[in-house]
């Protein structure tokens, strides 16, 4: 059996302008798009609207099963690095590599648990302040429409985002970037750019909060190399949004 060599530079640019073309990166873009397109219509950003779980059909089954496929597909990505990631001439598996395993689960829920309350109550403060400015649109993050699956399906979409964004924005691009000798705060600041470019549908504000956001978890990612806790934080503050909005929206008076 043939060793294993180290990637080129030159492959692994091609690499990472793949994987992020094919995930996260075309959300930039798109994201862009529909951020200038929002900022142009009669009122701005402050009288648009961000719906992050819309229902995909009128008919509970094919909602149900559009929902399941879409997180599904979604996850495709995260598969591809870590292939191409095990592919490195490293002993380590790749799980490990990343910190994405189960061998500290004490200190990754705590760790988790803390990031999830440094991120997430500024955020929400900052997130009210964007809407006062009218440089962020009005955030709705669950589907009118809701069954007696919905609150389950929620949680799991909130996992799936805090494992695709944190596995290939974190995990991969920050391994790859500091394989191509970047510097590390070169490598964060990369990261914290990508991570804020597909947030930019929300508006001007949501995009800096993320990218603030990203900072925080690469400065976290590359002084522990666990990812696992910023998994745990992610899907913390997105199930706490998410099934929050559904079960309060109305008694809020958000609806």
């Amino acid at each position: 059996m043939s060793e294993r060599r180290a990637p080129s530079d030159r492959s692994l640019r091609i690499e990472i302008w793949i994987v992020i073309g094919l995930s996260l990166g075309a959300s930039g873009v798109y994201a862009l798009v529909s951020l200038i397109r929002k900022a142009t219509l009669p009122g701005g950003l402050r009288d648009q609207t961000a719906t992050l779980n819309s229902a995909q059909d009128d008919r509970q089954l094919f909602d149900f099963v559009y929902q399941l496929l879409g997180i599904g597909f979604a996850l495709v990505p995260v598969a591809l690095v870590l292939y191409l990631l095990s592919l490195d001439p490293v002993q380590e598996r790749v799980t490990r590599r990343l910190g994405l395993d189960r061998t500290r689960p004490g200190p990754d829920l705590a760790s988790g648990l803390l990031l999830a309350a440094v991120i997430g109550i500024p955020g929400l403060g900052f997130y009210f302040i964007g809407r006062a400015l009218g440089i962020t649109t009005e955030i709705i993050p669950a589907p009118d429409l809701a069954y007696w699956w919905t609150g389950a399906m929620l949680i799991v979409a909130a996992v799936k985002n805090a494992v695709l964004e944190e596995v290939i924005v974190i995990g991969y691009l920050m391994t790859r970037l500091r394989q191509l000798r970047w510097g590390v705060p070169a490598a964060i600041v990369a990261a914290a750019a990508l991570r804020g470019s597909y947030h930019l549908y929300q508006g001007i504000g949501p995009g800096i909060g993320n990218f603030v956001m990203g900072l925080v978890f690469g400065y976290w990612f590359h002084r522990t190399g666990r990812v696992m806790p910023l998994v745990i934080a992610h899907a913390l503050i997105d199930i706490v949004a998410f099934v929050g909005y559904l079960l309060l929206a109305d008694t809020l008076g958000l609806k």
